[in-house]
């Protein structure tokens, strides 16, 4: 079994990285086929209409057809089983109307708008909805940002969009009309629409995996004692573009008076720093010690490669070296708790979820789950350990798995992209010793790459040959 593979502190050369990439656009071919694959979905269910509800932290789904989301605002996309879509937007976004990929004719509601901004063509939203036929409709679904995965209820009764939306729904509907959660028709592991991605998807999104694990190598480059929170974020942003999760650049104790961000605190010697960035398509994570070596830790974490950094890097490597396509998510789930045992270990959350426009969609990788991991799946390596009195450790980074088909897709459409992914395959066999599953195609430049030592920038953990 791979958790018997001796894991080492060596001298190893950085991963290339890959500046200047620009983004991939989503095709109009891609666009149709999300918007045919989220019909099927809904035929399959008996869905006669479906709202999809975003706003500017929770709108993936409703971008997944649009192309955009409705910035400052409320937006709703309702679609039909006919592939009729009406937009219900606020103030400042019915110029993106015109933009939408998908097809859509406009409605104003300025209650999606901002406090005290004009309220020309004020209705109230029931009617709105009626105007779009929504009281002639048997089955509804509604579509926030999540599923919920209770086992104590029925979670198609939970919904996550704001109250007066849900309420004009209910108002809205005939009385004998089902009104249910839908978001598992877009994020759920064994049929969500959005799960599976094609060459194209997978191109455009690894633009953000590429861009944070860049950013990454960069900001741990320039970790140095005397340097500040704030000049190490700064080199956690590029390119203008939205980070999917706050930005991380923690020196030392974190949370002082409850602050997420970086600040101009000083990198001191011996300071735990954990570092993390995100971008649509990507996330990259570390976490380590600001040292050159062993030598140095703090006197109570002697023994912390051994305890805590060596055994994590050995889950990665299994990760890495194990998951395929066709194997159920529950048995990648044991895989972890194998090697890298939780009563010991302490974590909690999925060793593993997937990414795409938000860090977090959804996640097959549970216990005794039954879904399958999928060709055109893109994963974020996830594996949180925490134990107490040492300071944690991480790697995280984005991963697709594709069969022979869809790498030949990749391969023939995206050269660009096929040499990235092959030279990052390279890197992590024959400078790591990691023997990657024949599945597994990096997004990330730094996959598998982990220095715990934020000092002793040459080393970094490789499985001994």
């Amino acid at each position: 079994m791979t958790s018997n593979k001796e894991i080492i502190l060596d001298t190893v050369k950085e991963p290339a990285c890959f500046p200047n990439v620009p983004p991939t656009f989503l095709t109009d071919k891609t666009m149709n086929e999300r918007k045919t694959k989220v019909l099927k979905a809904m035929k399959k269910e008996g869905f006669q209409i479906v709202a999809i509800y975003a706003d500017k932290e929770h709108g993936s789904n409703f971008e997944y057809l649009t192309g955009f989301i409705p910035r400052f605002e409320e937006g709703l996309l309702l679609i039909e089983d006919s592939g009729k879509c009406t937009v219900i937007l606020g103030n400042e976004n019915l110029k993106m109307a015109a933009y939408s990929r998908a097809a859509v004719t406009l409605k104003h509601s300025p209650l999606f708008s901002l406090p005290n901004q004009p309220m020309d063509n004020e209705a109230a939203l029931e009617e709105i909805l009626q105007e779009a036929g929504l009281d002639q409709k048997n089955k509804i679904g509604l579509v926030g940002w999540k599923m919920f995965t209770t086992q104590k209820s029925d979670p198609s009764t939970y919904f996550d969009l704001p109250y007066f939306i849900v309420e004009a729904f209910k108002k809205a509907k005939r009385s004998d009309a089902e009104l249910v959660n839908a978001a598992h028709l877009f994020i759920g592991g064994d049929f969500g629409v959005r799960t599976t991605n094609n060459a194209n998807e997978i191109a455009h999104y690894e633009y953000g995996a590429n861009l944070a694990s860049t950013c990454m190598l960069r900001a741990m480059n320039e970790v140095e004692t005397g340097r500040t929170e704030a000049e190490i974020g700064d080199r956690l942003t590029a390119e203008g573009q939205y980070n999917t999760v706050v930005t991380i650049a923690a020196a030392g104790q974190r949370f002082d008076k409850a602050n997420f961000y970086p600040t101009h605190k000083k990198i001191q010697l011996g300071d735990p720093l954990s570092l993390t960035t995100g971008f649509k398509g990507g996330l990259s994570s570390r976490t380590g010690f600001v040292i050159e070596s062993e030598k140095q830790l703090p006197s109570a974490q002697k023994d912390y490669l051994d305890r805590v950094a060596k055994p994590y890097y050995s889950a990665v490597v299994s990760w890495l070296e194990t998951i395929r396509i066709g194997m159920k998510g529950g048995e990648l789930y044991r895989l972890i708790e194998n090697v890298f045992p939780k009563n010991k270990y302490h974590w909690h959350l999925n060793p593993g979820h997937l990414v795409a426009d938000e860090e977090w969609m959804s996640s097959p990788i549970y216990e005794e789950s039954t879904e399958i991991l999928k060709s055109g799946m893109i994963f974020q390596l996830d594996i949180i350990p925490s134990i107490p009195g040492y300071t944690g450790v991480s790697a995280e980074e984005c991963v697709a798995i594709a069969d022979q088909p869809l790498q030949d897709e990749i391969k023939r459409h995206y050269p660009g992209l096929w040499q990235r992914m092959t030279t990052r395959r390279n890197y992590i066999e024959n400078e790591l010793n990691i023997q990657l599953s024949k599945d597994v195609l990096p997004l990330s430049n730094t996959a598998a790459y982990l220095r715990p030592f934020f000092l002793a920038k040459s080393q970094a953990f490789v499985v001994r040959k």
